[in-house]
């Protein structure tokens, strides 16, 4: 809904509202929020709008000791000196912030601090305007308490959007409850590097993939509409192209032309800003020379004039106060705040991007009035849909009812169980028997709960993540011995023991070993005022993070001892079955060549070690598919799939073609695919082609089958992909059985952007290819178009 006022003169002008003689009519529920918004916006002054536009960090804004919790006074200085508007990660505990168990906030205690917080805003401002309180929560609210669901590279293994719609829902709910009303999240980068250190947060390489990913979770956040019980609206981030950095340096500039932006890298945001998300935050890097955090084409055009993007844009922390330093295209943070806000950046993360540098801007006239108060407004629009000035406090006696409960641990559980990918299974040697004598756990991600559960994770009380070790433990019966050797850690090799591996390998039947890479935070890593970590290369005991923000690599290589240990205990002839947690593709070569079964697992969560051990003896059949294609070497990338025509050539040394593809993934049971037809109906304005065809599980057990429909544009005015997802979808098939798949396809799936700097759909023949993967075509046929068609 728009906000209906026009900007005159520098005044503003919009219904005229009599005062009421008790409630005044921005705090009158009754009336439209337009008409309390400029009501609201009429009362404030030139100060309090610009503080409005602040977000601090919150874990400083309360106090918890044996007296109780309450406001702190660094709350209260920031509102009496700057009026600020917004707070972020209040409720956020982690090495970076310095919270913990002991002095960071329980379910409970998060409710009665930001009760705290909201009544001192009510009770103690002009105004009574109440905070928004903005957490991180892109796999579960960075909380203590908190449900920690798998990392979003895994949940976009699952290839399902209604489950990841359903954990978003669950997200809301918890974070709802303590009083935060905004999560950080979807991420909707293009992963294009695994070189980069935030590989985990994305959804993989597949603009259509992650598009349908980020509608599911903004809708899981947000619900019909904004403001409804127990939601939050969502922040999409980082807009945009963020993913794909020269060199994979986390943050730099990325070479990308505005047709291959419009392609692939926005068309996710465009998804995701289609329903109804509140939210969007700019990029740290700059594109063709331009900052996006003071890009007008992109906030004022792109976002807004050309999709009807109509909730505010925040910065990433620090972003504004980097154009007058890393990106150098400010003289100082004066200048940088006009930038920034004349582009369309409205909410400065951090409080000293605009603050006092955007007064000023104000008062020198960089900035022009009209320009602060339609920032201002955006900001409270959504104040007022989420009812905060109607209902600014939580119920601290639900917060127990809504937080961590029974239903959520399952569904963590399930979205684990979805996003395992069975990489190799040579000879059948998975599912395990749950009656083997003797087991062999081995590695350092065996029973290390901090490494399963990625970046943006809380402390965890003990015994609330099962590892893969307590998952063997609670699947196999009575009878079986369960042996586990650490080996090595996953960076430093002073820790390693692999001698002590090979001799509990040697006793077993089997060995399951659980490697691959760590984003686990600890209290001896410094960090960056961005909040991502430094690494430290010259600490006598080095940290298993490899990966992370902050975490770019040069290689993907398993780090360590760990390629050491595996060998080793390869060498002793007993059957392996390697299990990887990690944030990012690692190089798997010589395990795909020498290791018998591979099972991918990403960051599965705080139950992925229960769903690694249903997976592993058989009570769940994987059907999770690759996000991201992996590499054989590093030197091929970026090796994404759907490159642009020409088709790659090999290399001298290795086939150009990765290790896995993108869709990949196998099953204990087989799938045949047969009888594709297409429906073509063409019309004036647009076409409507529906693609069907069966699928049949040929195999021994029930499963699940994840169905995929690529096109490629055989001749076209300008360049397109070698090939383009373009439909999915996950359907469980019981053995013997047979289901049919059917996919609609219109104009809006086969445009491009001409090159008149307009979309179309351009008449011609289109290949349909429908496998299982990008690299696993069962079925192909032809789709003509007679005509083109316009937007």
């Amino acid at each position: 809904m728009k906000i209906k006022y026009v900007i005159l003169a520098g005044m503003l002008y919009g219904t005229t509202l009599g005062l009421q003689a008790q409630v005044l009519p921005y705090k009158n529920a009754k009336l439209p929020i337009e008409d309390r918004v400029v009501d609201l916006l009429s009362r404030m002054t030139v100060e309090e709008k610009v503080g409005q536009l602040s977000k601090l960090l919150g874990w400083e804004m309360y106090e918890k000791d044996t007296r109780g919790i309450r406001v702190s006074q660094k709350l209260k200085d920031a509102v009496k000196k700057q009026h600020i508007g917004l707070l972020w990660a209040t409720l956020r505990a982690d090495p970076w912030t310095q919270k913990t168990l002991d002095n960071g906030l329980s379910p409970r205690e998060a409710a009665k601090a930001t009760n705290a917080i909201q009544r001192f805003m009510l009770d103690s401002t002009r105004l009574g305007i109440p905070l928004l309180l903005s957490e991180e929560a892109p796999h579960g609210h960075m909380a203590i308490g908190a449900t920690v669901f798998p990392t979003a590279i895994g949940q976009a293994s699952t290839w399902n959007p209604r489950l990841i719609g359903d954990m978003a829902t669950a997200i809301a709910r918890e974070t709802s409850a303590v009083g935060g009303k905004n999560g950080y999240g979807p991420v909707l980068d293009l992963a294009r590097d695994a070189r980069w250190s935030r590989t985990e947060e994305s959804y993989g390489e597949d603009p259509y993939l992650i598009g349908q990913m980020g509608q599911a979770m903004v809708r899981g956040f947000q619900g019909e509409r904004i403001g409804e019980p127990d939601r939050i609206i969502a922040t999409l981030k980082h807009f945009v192209a963020y993913g794909a950095p020269d060199g994979g340096h986390n943050g730099g500039s990325i070479s990308v032309g505005e047709r291959a932006l419009r392609h692939h890298f926005l068309p996710p945001f465009q998804k995701a800003v289609k329903a109804g998300a509140g939210s969007v935050m700019t990029a740290y890097n700059s594109i063709d020379g331009v900052p996006c955090s003071s890009n007008a084409w992109l906030l004022n055009d792109v976002l807004r004039k050309q999709w009807g993007f109509q909730g505010f844009v925040v910065s990433d922390l620090l972003s504004i106060s980097g154009l007058s330093g890393g990106h150098s295209t400010a003289i100082n943070g004066v200048e940088g705040a006009a930038q920034s806000i004349t582009a369309g950046l409205d909410v400065d993360l951090s409080g000293s991007g605009y603050g006092q540098n955007l007064l000023d801007a104000v008062q020198q006239g960089l900035v022009d009035r009209s320009v602060l108060d339609q920032a201002v407004a955006r900001v409270l629009y959504q104040k007022f849909a989420l009812g905060l000035f109607d209902k600014p406090f939580v119920d601290e006696n639900l917060v127990d009812k809504k937080v961590a409960t029974t239903a959520h641990q399952e569904l963590a559980r399930q979205v684990a169980r979805e996003g395992t990918v069975l990489l190799k299974n040579e000879g059948g040697l998975l599912p395990l028997s749950k009656h083997i004598k003797r087991l062999a756990v081995i590695g350092p991600n065996a029973d290390n709960m901090y490494n399963q559960l990625g970046d943006y994770t809380a402390p965890q009380a003990t015994g609330k993540v099962k590892t893969v070790l307590d998952g063997v433990r609670a699947l196999v019966s009575k009878g079986t011995q369960v042996e586990y050797v650490k080996g090595c850690a996953i960076r430093d090799t002073t820790q390693s023991d692999i001698a002590a591996a090979v001799e509990a390998a040697k006793r077993a039947e089997v060995v399951i070993v659980v490697m691959g890479g760590s984003s686990a935070r600890d209290f001896k890593t410094s960090y960056q005022a961005t909040g991502a970590a430094n690494v430290e290369t010259g600490a006598k005991v080095l940290s298993d993070m490899e990966s992370g923000e902050g975490f770019d690599r040069v290689s993907l290589d398993l780090m360590g001892d760990q390629l050491k240990l595996l060998q080793a205990l390869h060498a002793t002839g007993k059957p392996i079955v390697l299990v990887t947690i990690k944030g990012r593709p690692l190089n798997l070569n010589w395990a795909d060549a020498h290791i018998p079964a591979i099972l991918d697992a990403w960051y599965p969560g705080q139950e992925g070690g229960l769903a690694i051990a249903d997976v592993l003896f058989g009570d769940y059949n994987p059907a999770g598919r690759m996000p991201i294609s992996v590499p054989r070497h590093i030197g091929q990338l970026p090796v994404h799939y759907n490159h642009d025509k020409p088709k790659h050539h090999t290399y001298i040394e290795i086939d150009a073609k990765p290790l896995y593809a993108f869709g990949y993934g196998l099953s204990y049971t087989d799938f045949a695919y047969s009888n594709i037809l297409v429906d073509l109906k063409e019309g004036d304005n647009d076409f409507s082609c529906t693609v069907s065809f069966q699928v049949k599980n040929t195999g021994a057990r029930d499963g699940d089958e994840v169905a995929q429909l690529y096109v490629v544009d055989e001749v076209s005015s300008v360049v397109t992909p070698v090939t383009q997802l373009k439909a999915f979808e996950r359907k469980f098939i019981k053995k013997g059985e047979e289901q049919t798949f059917s996919f609609n396809l219109g104009k809006e799936d086969l445009k491009l952007w001409g090159l008149d700097g307009q979309w179309k759909t351009e008449k011609g023949r289109f290949k349909l290819l429908v496998g299982s993967s990008s690299d696993a075509v069962k079925l192909n046929a032809i789709l003509e178009l007679k005509k083109d068609y316009l937007f």
